[in-house]
C-alpha cells in the first residue's frame, strides 16, 4: 500500500477518509463554511464535515461510490471541473503523483484547495514549484486508513491548503 510495505494499493487509491483525520482541520476553517467535494469517493469525508455545521455545494467523483445514505455524488472528472460552489474545495485526493500534482495546480487554479495527503511530500524536491501555492500546512500525524485494521498507516499525513494567488510563506501548524 505505501513506499514501506507490500500490500497493494486499492483501486483508484480508494481510502475512505477517518474521522480522526478530518478533526484537525476544523479550527482551521470558517464557522459554516460551504465546500465542494471533487474526489467524493463513498461521501464519508463529506459527511464529517457536515457534522461540524459546514455544508457541501456539490460532490463529485470520476467513480463515485453510492452505498451510504449520503447526498449524490456525481459522476464527474476532476479536471474537467471550472469552478467551485462554494469557498474551498475540500478532498482527500489520490496520492499519486502522476494524479496529485496536476490536481493541486488545476483546482488551486479554481479556488483555495484544502487536500489531506503524505507529509514527506513537503520535504521533496518535487513539491519545490507547487508548495509556492501552499498557504498553509496542518498536521494530522499517522491515520488508520482501514477501519477494521489493527494498525495505522505507515506514512504521517497533513492538511494542505493550495491557492495559486498565494505569494508568502507558508504557515505550518504542528500536531
Amino acid at each position: 500500500m505505501g513506499k514501506r510495505s507490500t500490500f497493494e494499493r486499492r483501486e483508484r487509491d480508494f481510502y475512505p477518509t477517518p474521522y480522526k483525520a478530518v478533526e484537525p482541520l476544523i479550527p482551521h476553517l470558517p464557522k459554516g463554511v460551504v465546500f465542494d467535494e471533487p474526489c467524493a469517493g463513498d461521501g464519508v469525508l463529506i459527511q464529517h464535515l457536515e457534522s461540524f455545521d459546514m455544508n457541501c455545494a456539490f460532490a463529485s467523483d470520476v467513480c463515485p461510490d453510492q452505498s451510504w445514505d449520503l447526498p449524490v455524488i456525481k459522476t464527474y472528472d476532476v479536471f474537467d471541473r471550472t469552478v467551485c460552489h462554494g469557498d474551498y474545495f475540500i478532498t482527500n485526493p489520490p496520492w499519486d503523483r502522476k494524479i496529485l500534482h496536476p490536481l493541486i495546480c488545476h483546482l488551486s487554479m479554481i479556488a483555495p484547495t484544502w487536500l489531506l495527503f503524505d507529509a514527506d511530500w513537503m520535504h521533496t524536491k518535487q513539491s519545490a514549484d507547487l508548495i509556492k501555492r501552499c498557504v498553509k500546512i496542518v498536521s494530522v500525524g499517522r491515520v488508520k486508513w482501514i477501519a477494521d485494521s489493527k494498525m495505522t498507516g505507515k506514512d504521517n499525513c497533513c492538511w494542505y491548503l493550495f491557492d495559486a494567488k498565494h505569494d508568502g510563506p507558508t504557515e505550518f501548524i504542528g500536531r
